[in-house]
């Protein structure tokens, strides 16, 4: 029906439509054409490679430590709470040791951090067929 290059233009058609009083629930926008984008966010060492992996190792532990600790039935609450701390020590140590390693494994082929995401290129502001019509004149009458 109509395409725009941002999601704020396609909302804007949208909240448009919806205050005209156009069945909005049969409208969807749908994002065209994804990307992939790397955002590099630093460079990576040994210790940021430590800290990444215990971190990554932390949460994990905490989980698996706090659901041990919640079938405890006599303490169940202090018991958990102790045994989600052990895990995230432990598990933010065996984390930073296999960031250590995997880091030391790379050679220095990949000496920066980033993170990736995908994003439609364009947005497309779609609707039944029943009522495309409907919605183009709407829309038109906005230009």
């Amino acid at each position: 029906m109509a395409s725009f290059p941002t999601y704020e233009e396609a909302e804007r058609a949208v909240d448009r439509l919806a205050d005209r009083d156009f069945p909005v629930e049969r409208v969807a926008i749908v994002g065209q054409d994804l990307e992939t984008v790397e955002q590099v966010t630093g460079k990576m060492d040994y210790p940021r490679a430590a800290w990444r992996g215990a971190l990554s190792g932390a949460v994990p532990g905490a989980l698996i430590g706090w659901i041990f600790g919640i079938f405890d039935w006599v303490d169940p609450i202090l018991t958990g709470l102790l045994l989600a701390l052990y895990g995230l020590l432990i598990g933010a140590a065996i984390g930073a040791v296999i960031g250590l390693i995997t880091y030391a494994m790379q050679g220095g082929r990949r000496d920066f951090a980033s993170v990736m995401f995908m994003r439609p290129r364009r947005y497309e502001v779609v609707v039944d067929d029943d009522v495309a019509d409907q919605a183009a004149r709407l829309i038109a009458s906005e230009a």
